[in-house]
């Protein structure tokens, strides 16, 4: 099919910044583990505590954005958390958020959490390493999410305020924190209300307003300022507060809450920023993945070049490209990693990342079709893909270019379980699936687009 999609062409007049980010932060929250929204509802909860604080306009749109985008560098120590304590990241990190300072609490943890799956001597291996040297550990996590966040951050153009608000996320008051034991009011004022925000709706969704309003009692002094808990307080005293934190318009709520008159010009040149920048939150994932959305957005761009796309459909397929695989932040790296074949479960896990995809970019209204074009990419023309099982022209063109860049890309990158493979071989083996998974006009377009440049 090879219709120009509507939504192609739609004005980026028509898209506020504010619904672009908070659609994708729910990348962000399935990279932690964490329910959907969460991003969202901190935000909600940040913003409250930060009016309550005196903010003035300027520094109320800084803090939204760092807000939304606190967890921008999650995906940077993924692989490594897989590695170290032989677990699955995403449930890890969403039950790490509710760790505090107690030695007990943090042994209980790593003890509930380390080699689960793996044998006995791997993980009685795997613990005295951890109990060893676990404060070095941490720290070599937290830092390298921190500085990846506050990079992505300043990617996305905002300015370094936001970038340190990210950066100094895991600060606590008392100097106890991380990366860079700050203490008091040297944390970044952002910081300080991320964290307490974030504490609150992790709490909050576990066990409601009680247990929510408990822990920012009990950790105001060591891990929160104590004035913005007491601020908090104030906040929490509206039953309409925790009303719309519950409430399933709280998208819409948050995103008519960015402070006016800080307008920003999403022009097509931001906007393939924006969408770089979010692959490269992706890519960060797996060592394995390091740079493969900018590869598939550059090949995808050389086959629809040679396809005689128009320039304005080639960037915007560029971008959906950068964002096929925004779902795979779902999947745990203890699958994305595996060295060995996946089992029924794991290979169902890594299936579910292309419908990640197409509902995290379909939050976005002008994205949407753009969504269902990368969601697809795992489409076959014989019904054999996946999530939908689409067979021939029930793939449009835009899909099968991306198909045909991924599938290149997979085949000549390294991977957990094998090297990387030449170009000639890599075009050899694709040919054999010409008119059963790949596009004949789109396999002929990547080889014209591969001569041509030299590869």
């Amino acid at each position: 099919m090879d219709r120009i999609p509507h939504a192609a062409l739609a004005s980026a007049e028509t898209l506020k910044l504010s619904e672009l980010i908070g659609a994708l932060s729910y990348a962000l929250d399935i990279t932690e583990g964490q329910p959907a929204g969460h991003c969202v509802r901190v935000c909600w909860i940040g913003m409250h505590i930060g009016r309550d604080a005196g903010m003035d306009s300027g520094q109320l749109w800084e803090l939204y954005y760092t807000l939304l985008l606190k967890d921008l560098g999650c995906s940077s120590n993924a692989a490594r958390i897989c590695a170290l304590y032989l677990t699955d990241d995403l449930h890890f990190k969403r039950d790490f958020k509710t760790v505090g300072d107690s030695l007990p609490q943090v042994l209980a943890f790593v003890l509930k959490h380390t080699g689960l799956k793996a044998g006995l001597a791997e993980r009685f291996r795997s613990v005295l390493t951890i109990l060893r040297d676990g404060p070095a550990i941490a720290q070599d996590l937290i830092a390298t999410r921190c500085q990846r966040g506050a990079e992505i951050a300043r990617l996305l153009r905002f300015p370094e305020p936001v970038a340190q608000g990210i950066y100094s996320l895991d600060e606590h008051f008392n100097g106890s924190g991380k990366p860079a034991k700050l203490a008091g009011e040297a944390i970044p004022l952002y910081a300080r209300i991320a964290l307490l925000a974030q504490v609150v709706d992790v709490f909050h969704t576990a066990g409601g307003r009680a247990a929510a309003l408990a822990e920012v009692r009990a950790r105001a002094g060591s891990w929160f300022d104590p004035a913005l808990a007491a601020g908090f307080e104030r906040v929490a005293a509206d039953d309409a507060f925790w009303t719309m934190l519950d409430s399933a318009g709280i998208d819409a709520t948050v995103f008519a809450m960015e402070p006016a008159g800080h307008a920003v010009d999403l022009d097509d040149d931001y906007l393939d920023d924006i969408a770089a920048a979010f692959g490269q939150v992706v890519d960060s994932k797996s060592p394995y993945t390091s740079g493969h959305s900018t590869r598939v957005a550059l090949y995808t761009d050389m086959i629809a070049e040679s396809l005689g796309l128009p320039a304005q459909r080639r960037r915007w397929l560029k971008r959906g490209a950068l964002l096929h695989d925004v779902g795979k932040l779902g999947v745990s790296n203890s699958v994305l990693d595996k060295a060995g074949a996946l089992d029924r479960e794991e290979w169902a896990a890594v299936r579910q990342h292309a419908e990640f995809t197409e509902t995290i970019l379909s939050r976005i209204a002008v994205f949407a079709e753009l969504g269902r074009i990368a969601g697809a990419h795992h489409e076959r023309l014989d019904g054999g893909g996946y999530p939908r099982g689409l067979s021939g022209d029930q793939i449009d063109l835009e899909t099968r270019i991306i198909t045909t860049a991924d599938i290149f890309d997979a085949i000549t990158a390294e991977r957990p379980y094998r090297g990387a493979i030449p170009v000639p071989q890599a075009l050899e083996m694709m040919e054999k699936t010409v008119g059963s998974a790949l596009d004949a006009r789109c396999f002929a377009a990547l080889k014209d687009a591969v001569a041509r440049a030299g590869l």
